[in-house]
């Protein structure tokens, strides 16, 4: 919807992330630029796409810069894109303390932290404006009443949070574990999911899928995997053995 809103223009995307961005501002006639470093991109961009932290290689950038640069972009009617899908385990990452100033658009779901990716939910954090602009496209039924429900409860079950980050925290430190002693080497990532580095990743991941282990892969990037974390000891030591090409 929000390439929609905009004339074509430049769109300025961190990469590598999610390639449905781009895909969408492209559909919409905007030129795309994938960079590395998006504050080089900056001055040159109409929008500017960041993924806080960032998937696959949990890449952070700080809040505060973040609100210079949504500044920057405003100043000649210019967005800050912020897709916060994985921010909830570490919320102060989230920019959300600057919504209001001009040119900051924030992205947010329940998809991730939460578990809720069958609920279809999000939310858009940005000015007054903007956010009048999205809701007359949405009209007045864009969202079901239980999934606001279910939506509510989530945000405001804090004690849950809490627990959930520490839980996640020690998974995320115990898979790191079994990657590195399974010969890979751990790039990154966040605390719901990690990036580990092989030669033969491709090879890897075949040998992963037939023990019924699916990882994500990357046919630009083909000597890296992204592993979910593990729900339980028993998934753990099926891993380590896959891993050791143990049957």
């Amino acid at each position: 919807m929000l390439p929609r809103l905009r004339h074509p223009g430049r769109v300025v995307i961190q990469a590598p992330t999610y390639a449905e961005h781009a895909r969408c501002w492209a559909l919409a006639g905007h030129e795309v630029v994938l960079v590395d470093d998006p504050e080089a991109g900056l001055d040159s961009a109409d929008v500017c796409i960041i993924v806080n932290p960032n998937n696959p290689d949990g890449r952070r950038h700080d809040p505060t810069r973040l609100g210079r640069w949504a500044a920057r972009l405003a100043a000649r009617g210019g967005w800050l894109l912020v897709d916060e899908a994985f921010s909830d385990a570490d919320p102060g990452l989230s920019a959300a303390r600057f919504v209001g100033s001009p040119g900051l658009v924030i992205l947010r779901s329940f998809g991730k932290f939460y578990g809720l990716a069958g609920v279809r939910l999000g939310f858009v954090l940005t000015d007054a404006g903007l956010a009048g602009r999205i809701a007359d496209m949405l009209g007045p039924w864009a969202v079901a009443g239980p999934a606001l429900e279910v939506g509510t409860r989530a945000l405001l079950d804090h004690a849950w949070a809490d627990r959930t980050r520490r839980r996640l925290t020690a998974a995320a430190a115990g898979l790191d574990q079994i990657l590195s002693h399974g010969g890979l080497d751990v790039l990154g990532g966040t605390s719901l999911f990690r990036l580990a580095g092989i030669r033969d990743a491709e090879v890897l991941f075949e040998r992963l899928a037939r023990a019924g282990i699916w990882v994500r892969r990357f046919p630009d990037q083909p000597d890296r995997l992204r592993f979910g974390l593990l729900p339980d000891d028993r998934a753990a030591d099926r891993l380590q053995d896959a891993l050791a090409g143990r049957p």
